[in-house]
């Protein structure tokens, strides 16, 4: 009897070392992973600040609120597409100057930096907590959302979101293609004081000519594939021979005189595109975010205007 008892005692002792085993084994692993991305253990979302407008577009196309985040530069505030997400972050200044005061007193979790912006102040950043830096330059928004997505544990609504946007892109081709047919296409930027023809490059290249697949007009894929944009003048916008033009001009009433200026004039009225009436005026926001989410607002845009 005592012998059996002995046994069944052993028995009984060995499987609760064993949970507890597991148990610690789950938390070390819950600890490793928060270390990794600034995951709190219970499954919500860490308290993350932004110092990226675009991260910070990415982290809302994931369906999480940072509780920090830069503003738009000019605008001094945030981008008017997002604003409505964003009424319970607090904002912390602009990317190149981030208020740090408020930073600190957000007391976060994990701070997510653009190493273009902030990649020579890691250290004072990760005084106050957690830094993660991304380098928006490399790959594009897709593979941005998919690293953030991983450390959030949301890597599948990182994918879905991706899914979504492809089978979006497939529906505005068609449209844009009912509308100019194979014809050629050129971005342009009207300030109070330039024209600007968009190049390759982020913001504007990557979903015209890369996820809308619409051919450049005459010289932009030779335009400069380390600057966003070229300066040009009036005169030249022949040279380029566009079936089609997208315009971007800024709100200030600068911008709004200039462009007046240039409709008015011989050479923008000779335009094959300004004659065949495909040139499509589009907003700045969110067209120049280069995020996950500003790209489906702006997929968003297009498939209004081209189903008309």
């Amino acid at each position: 009897m005592k012998k059996t008892l002995l046994i069944v005692l052993s028995m009984v002792f060995l499987l609760v070392l064993s949970a507890c085993g597991e148990k610690a084994s789950q938390q070390d692993k819950a600890a490793q992973q928060g270390a990794a991305g600034g995951e709190k253990t219970t499954g919500e979302a860490p308290r993350i600040a932004s110092l990226s407008i675009h991260l910070t577009n990415n982290l809302l196309a994931l369906g999480i609120t940072p509780v920090g985040s830069v503003v738009g530069g000019d605008l001094k505030t945030f981008l008017p597409h997002v604003a409505d997400r964003l009424t319970q972050t607090k904002q912390l200044g602009v990317a190149t100057d981030p208020d740090m005061e408020a930073l600190l007193a957000l007391k976060p979790d994990v701070i997510y930096v653009d190493q273009q912006y902030g990649g020579k102040d890691i250290a004072k950043y990760g005084k106050i907590a957690k830094t993660v830096v991304f380098n928006l330059d490399e790959g594009t928004w897709r593979d941005h959302l998919r690293e953030i997505g991983k450390l959030v544990n949301r890597g599948q609504q990182a994918e879905d979101f991706i899914k979504e946007y492809q089978a979006q892109t497939e529906r505005v081709k068609t449209l844009i293609h009912n509308k100019i047919g194979d014809g050629t296409v050129m971005a342009v930027r009207v300030t109070a004081k330039e024209l600007r023809v968009f190049s390759m490059r982020r913001p504007m290249g990557p979903i015209l000519f890369e996820d809308l697949g619409l051919k450049p007009a005459k010289g932009v894929d030779q335009l400069s594939k380390d600057k966003a944009y070229e300066l040009i003048s009036q005169e030249v916008l022949p040279d380029y021979d566009a079936d089609a033009i997208f315009v971007v001009v800024n709100r200030d009433d600068g911008a709004q005189k200039l462009y007046q200026q240039i409709q008015s004039s011989p050479i923008w009225q000779g335009l094959k595109a300004v004659k065949a009436n495909h040139v499509y005026a589009i907003p700045d926001q969110p067209w120049l975010d280069y995020s996950a989410l500003g790209s489906k607002m702006a997929l968003d845009d297009a498939e209004k205007m081209f189903a008309k």
